[in-house]
């Protein structure tokens, strides 16, 4: 068999890349929970808060449940954060369901619970049907954005899509709503989750192109269920490429495995955004530590002791 100058090339190439890449301490990360509903998902919770925190994320994000459902629990679960550890902890806020003065009212107490960072989200409403604004709400994410910076300087993230949002028109109507956002006084945009490094790198220069240069962060989400996945990204309007399929078939009975091979896709796209100059990556850890604690091991994060909160 004759093997080519390229083949011999690429394979020279892939000896020689480390399976990790070496940050050196110059990329920052954050990780996302949700609240818990029960006394168990609680105790889950705090083990991967805990085993998490020793990676010094530059903030960690607790989401919002559709109509304020998950409201007390999102913000019980902040402030213990914020009280509780080292790590300055962000609330999800949206405007569904919700007058002004609701959010406005949740706001002052995450103020007051020394809470600074909001991700300010319009979300989606609970039922079937499209978003519908409040008749005495905010009325989109910018909206959102404009009254939190009426309250307080707060440090304000906001949703990015680089495949689009499935409300917007086209991508250029999308990238329009992204700045009107930032315009209004959000600091950065995280992005969506999505499953080939040049999704971001292509959105990130439509982004550039159209006037924005606030900080993209990428939205990473270990794939543990291919199903769930799937179902997910039909909602949200993100492309699961063909090979993920390939590569999960035959896998449901094998949930180590799907755990090593969750890992190793999500730190091999941390790794090539990275070759891209990204240095921020944004967990969505589905409350589970083991995968995200992983990947940043790969991707060569060392887990260090911290004196908690209750501890200083």
């Amino acid at each position: 068999m004759t093997i080519s100058v390229n083949q011999l090339e690429e394979a020279r190439r892939a000896l020689e890349a480390p399976l990790f890449a070496d940050l050196a301490g110059d990329a920052a990360v954050s990780f996302e929970f949700f609240p818990p509903k029960t006394e168990k998902m609680e105790e889950a919770l705090w083990e991967t808060v805990r085993t998490l925190e020793p990676f010094a994320p530059s903030f960690v994000s607790v989401t919002y449940g559709a109509g304020g459902t998950t409201r007390d629990r999102t913000h019980a679960t902040v402030a213990r954060i914020q009280r509780e550890t080292s790590m300055g902890a962000a609330a999800h806020l949206t405007c569904v369901e919700a007058s002004r003065a609701e959010i406005d009212e949740i706001a002052e107490q995450y103020w007051a619970a020394g809470v600074r960072h909001i991700v300010a989200l319009r979300g989606d409403a609970p039922g079937a049907g499209g978003f519908v604004p409040h008749p005495e709400g905010y009325t989109n994410a910018a909206d959102l954005v404009a009254g939190l910076k009426r309250l307080h300087p707060f440090e304000i993230s906001v949703a990015a899509y680089p495949e689009c949002h499935p409300d917007s028109r086209d991508q250029a109507d999308d990238l329009d709503n992204l700045k009107r956002k930032l315009d209004a006084g959000a600091t950065r945009g995280i992005t969506q989750f999505f499953f080939e490094p040049e999704t971001f790198f292509r959105f990130r220069d439509r982004a550039a192109a159209a006037g924005i240069s606030a900080e993209m962060v990428p939205g990473i989400m270990p794939v543990t269920n291919f199903q769930s996945i799937v179902r997910m990204s039909a909602m949200c309007g993100t492309v699961v490429p063909p090979w993920m399929g390939r590569l999960f078939e035959g896998l449901d009975d094998h949930p180590a495995s799907r755990q090593l091979i969750a890992a190793t896709l999500a730190a091999e796209l941390c790794r090539k955004l990275y070759a891209g100059d990204v240095r921020h990556f944004h967990f969505y850890t589905l409350n589970r530590a083991e995968l995200s604690f992983a990947i940043c091991h790969l991707l060569g994060l060392r887990a260090k002791a911290v004196a908690t909160a209750e501890a200083a």
